[in-house]
């Protein structure tokens, strides 16, 4: 059932003025009511058996619709749960999604990117949780287990839109055996970025390895902003997005190009692996192949990269191998929220459509979706970071990064502005990282993002600087 974080347009500002017949959205069941005693509703996502998503899909059919109908049944309401599947690209999902809000249709229960919310919300396609189900969504145990941070990916202008689905969060992984040969310890925890860079420069006396990789330029796409630029920004205390104004040349933007000029100026990078077309699966590859010393990136990488059984890029040694460390602020202190470590993370959401005819019902089933025996089945005895710590716990008992990231990295992390001009801002952001790293000064790099963000977003009125 989730939605992959990925980079996408402003669909919504484009959209024709085409008109739908409503869709779905209660059906023709008695008259809504939260006492109602025949309901009809319906889950929408990005999955279809036997294609994408499949697990998810099936998750829904054959585990959430039946165990939902039976409930509902033991409470003497009849039921009628349907699923309409999807296997498309994020971006004509997101189209339909929309075209079906506006047009007052759509399924009651909706699975979005979060990075989609706010967008949607400014178009007025999505309201708050509590005003569209009432009070029972503030009432609901399962906040209690959803870290505040974790939270925030479905929520819009402190307002909850929906609630998460999993999550993920970054790190730095480094190379023990490499830390050994250099003289670092096995149990490394830079707090601060200087001690980043120190670490660097004793790498950098290893033949043959290239220090620290931190994405920059735009053939990395959004693995730049994600896993380099905001961690690096939010470090500093800045954030991209921040009281209705965009980061421009700021002092935080200026801070986190600093970093990527020291890096990449300094030997301690390889700029030209920032410019090819796969520079990003040959910096996977390199880490494997014990030629990378420290790596910035999501727990993908340790799930799906270097996993010894099926990873892309797989490491035998993995386990014995490769270290982790939160990502420090600039200094102590000195990142948003006065944090001394920081994060960013992504996923999907899942939404409650304003038109239902049945929104209490609809909360009853969003909630059940998100109770944690219904999280525990999705997960199918893999092992993934979900938005609940109870689930958490239990099922990454045996796996110490991911335990390491929902422990550690989840309650202080933070989360990409959800609006529609985002992706634009993201990529002025990557041509920035690819500047400073090309030999360009933080302050000429800063200067030209300043430039190209104003003409992004609306002028310098919009830009904080």
């Amino acid at each position: 059932m989730s939605v992959t974080p990925r980079r996408v347009t402003g669909v919504l500002a484009a959209l024709t003025a085409v008109t739908l017949a409503a869709t779905a959205c209660g059906g023709d069941a008695e008259p809504a009511g939260k006492d109602a005693k025949n309901i009809t509703l319906t889950i929408a996502t990005n999955a279809i058996a036997g294609g994408k998503n499949s697990a998810g899909a099936e998750w829904i059919e054959k585990w959430v619709i039946p165990r939902f109908v039976e409930a509902q049944k033991a409470k003497g309401v009849t039921a009628k749960v349907s699923f309409v599947p999807s296997g498309v690209d994020d971006e004509p999902y997101k189209t339909k999604l929309a075209l079906d809000l506006r047009s007052k249709g759509g399924a009651d229960v909706m699975s979005v990117d979060g990075i989609w919310v706010g967008e949607f919300a400014q178009a007025g396609y999505l309201k708050p949780l509590s005003e569209v189900a009432g009070d029972q969504v503030d009432s609901w145990d399962g906040w209690s287990q959803i870290p505040e941070s974790v939270q925030g990916l479905g929520t819009f202008e402190d307002k909850k839109y929906g609630i998460p689905q999993g999550t993920d969060g970054r790190v730095l992984y480094f190379n023990k055996k490499l830390f050994a040969k250099a003289g670092l310890p096995a149990d490394w925890q830079p707090k601060s970025w200087q001690e980043i860079l120190d670490a660097g420069a004793k790498l950098k006396a290893l033949p043959g390895v290239t220090p620290i990789q931190i994405n920059a330029g735009t053939a990395m796409g959004e693995a730049t902003t994600m896993q380099g630029a905001l961690p690096l920004l939010v470090g500093a205390g800045g954030e991209i997005y921040k009281d209705n104004k965009w980061a421009g040349a700021n002092q935080p933007v200026k801070d986190m190009l600093d970093f990527y000029t020291k890096v990449y100026g300094g030997g301690l990078g390889d700029p030209k692996l920032q410019q090819e077309a796969k520079g990003r699966d040959k910096s996977f590859a390199e880490f494997a192949a014990g030629k990378i010393g420290i790596l910035a990136e999501g727990d993908y990488f340790w799930r799906g990269v270097v996993n010894p059984k099926d990873g892309v890029a797989k490491m035998p040694d993995r386990d014995t191998t490769v270290g982790w460390a939160m990502i420090p602020a600039k200094q102590p202190g000195a990142g948003i929220r006065g944090q001394d470590f920081v994060s960013m993370s992504g996923g999907g959401v899942d939404v409650l459509n304003p038109n239902s005819k049945y929104p209490a019902q609809a909360f009853e089933l969003l909630a059940f979706m998100h109770s944690a025996e219904a999280t525990k089945e999705q997960l199918a005895g893999a092992a993934r970071i979900t938005a609940r710590m109870d689930v958490n716990k239990e099922v990454l008992a045996g796996d110490p990064l991911l335990s390491f990231v929902a422990e550690k990295v989840l309650p202080l992390t933070a989360y990409r502005p959800p609006l529609a001009v985002y992706p634009q801002v993201s990529v002025a952001l990557q041509e920035a990282t690819a500047a400073a790293a090309s030999g360009k000064s933080a302050d000429e790099a800063a200067a030209a993002y300043q430039k190209k963000v104003e003409g992004i977003v609306g002028g310098p009125g919009n830009v904080s600087s």
